[in-house]
């Protein structure tokens, strides 16, 4: 049996893999990482799931072992097309790097600044990175890659489908000549053979497995099903033991899937390019959990989800392209598990299914599929949803309303705008709340003004809502308040 100190692995990097039950490399592994580590340019083509990450990982750490880096200036550099691909990236990188006396920094578009910047300052080995924000922090003078000497574009075909070829290439131009470059990638389309002739020089080329996906590791079904009938079935297919995905098109379309699922008792989380970076974190890590067995996501994640025991795939919208298709089914049966992969077409689709079916080189049945079918049950694991409804957790906690004091900051309106927030409403209120006023503020129960200086919408201490401290009505009828503070009450 092959080890990966066989394979040129340093053994610090063994070692850490041993003792947390990798033993064995992947075919991919076997076949790229003698090259790898030995300074090679590499193109190694290899489904999803195939291991691709912790061969390059493995690749550059054992060359690096125990490097030091400049200020801002990094050693290597491992692009990637997505937020979540170059989060599960790193993370397979960060504590494999301790190993061996190096450190990561993940750099990523919807992510703070802040320690991304102390991290360059620091001297950090390895970024890990997507183009945009790449591009953001070399444009702003705090990256340098001229140090560069290991490069690693993870899933290039994927970069090229979101047309991040021009930002690829301009990163490839800072970097320093004569550095190795190692091109991992599903499939070689026009766009990557370029960037491959262009800028790897001499590549040794390892290709594991086809482009598609191997017979009898995946059952690949096609269900006709009628429109009416379609929501139905999938609140049974999710009501189902296990972790499943289901792929739509847009993102509407995803919040809209969720929401009609949760509405039957599934539990379901959504995600897609339209939630900010710490609901979809959030809702990741729900799904691995477990807490959300069920995730509804778009082709944008298509490629970044990397969580084991997903046993079931379903196109909710059934792909046009082969390689989305690929891509959305690369999410099961990984690490040489098996899994299922349910595509719901419409009746009127079923040459075009045929048609893409075939140019993803799969094997797949064919069947008019109706939620009484008791076949639906045994492919997918089907079965009744509660009709409970499912309510997710919030994803941002509410912020809380700070209440006003007495001759002192009035918060969300209500007696007295002093102090620093005086310079921050210049002129005069009309005594109607409209200058700064928020849309979701409440009304004034007395009918006065709304604004901050006015009647008051905030629950001062020891009254309810539009009264002074006392107990006293606050503001007239009129609702007048000329923008001026209110006076503190006498005692």
């Amino acid at each position: 049996m092959t080890s990966f100190s066989d394979l040129g692995v340093v053994r610090p990097l063994a070692q850490a893999l041993s003792h947390s039950g990798f033993s064995e490399p992947f075919p991919i592994q076997i076949a790229t990482l003698p090259d790898a580590i030995a300074g090679r340019d590499v193109l190694g083509r290899g489904r999803t799931g195939s291991g691709k990450t912790l061969a390059f990982a493995l690749a550059l750490l054992s060359r690096l072992d125990s490097r030091k880096a400049k200020r801002g200036k990094p050693l290597a550099l491992v692009l990637s097309p997505t937020r979540e691909l170059a989060m599960q990236i790193n993370a397979t990188i960060s504590p494999l790097a301790r190993k061996v006396g190096l450190s990561s920094v993940l750099i990523a578009g919807g992510m703070p600044f802040g320690k991304q910047l102390q991290a360059l300052e620091h001297g950090v080995p390895i970024v890990v990175a997507t183009p945009g924000r790449l591009i953001d922090l070399m444009h702003r003078g705090a990256l340098d890659l001229s140090d560069i000497e290991i490069t690693v574009l993870d899933e290039a075909d994927l970069m090229s489908d979101m047309g991040f070829m021009p930002a690829v290439k301009e990163i490839l131009d800072a970097t320093g000549r004569g550095g190795q470059r190692l091109l991992f990638s599903a499939t070689l389309d026009k766009d990557v053979d370029a960037l491959v002739k262009k800028y790897l020089r001499d590549p040794i080329e390892h290709s594991v497995e086809s482009a598609g996906i191997a017979h009898g590791e995946m059952d690949h079904h096609v269900f006709f099903v009628k429109q009416e009938v379609r929501d139905e079935m999938l609140a049974k297919i999710g009501s189902r033991q296990g972790r499943t995905i289901m792929f739509v098109r847009t993102q509407r379309g995803a919040d809209r899937l969720a929401e009609k699922l949760q509405a039957k008792g599934v539990a379901a989380g959504t995600l897609h390019g339209g939630k900010a970076q710490g609901a979809r974190t959030k809702a990741l890590d729900a799904f691995k959990s477990g807490k959300t067995p069920v995730l509804v996501a778009t082709n944008v994640a298509a490629r970044g989800i990397h969580v084991d025991d997903i046993s079931l795939v379903i196109h909710a919208d059934a792909p046009t392209d082969p390689k989305d298709y690929l891509h959305r089914a690369g999410r099961t049966a990984r690490a040489g598990e098996s899994g299922t992969v349910v595509t719901l077409a419409r009746l009127n689709q079923q040459r075009e299914m045929k048609g893409l079916i075939k140019k993803a080189l799969v094997e797949a049945t064919f069947t008019h599929m109706d939620v009484a079918n008791p076949e639906l049950a045994r492919i997918t694991g089907a079965q009744e949803p509660t009709g409970e409804p499912w309510f997710p957790a919030a994803e941002h906690a509410p912020k809380k309303r700070r209440t006003s004091r007495p001759g002192g900051h009035a918060g969300e309106g209500g007696s007295g705008a002093v102090g620093r927030h005086k310079s921050r409403h210049k002129g005069r209120s009309d005594g109607s709340g409209s200058q700064g006023q928020r849309s979701d503020r409440p009304k004034s129960g007395s009918g006065g003004g709304r604004g901050r200086a006015g009647g008051g919408s905030g629950k001062p201490p020891g009254g309810r809502p539009g009264s002074k401290p006392g107990g006293k009505p606050a503001g007239g009828s009129g609702g007048k308040s000329g923008g001026k503070p209110r006076h503190k009450p006498k005692a």
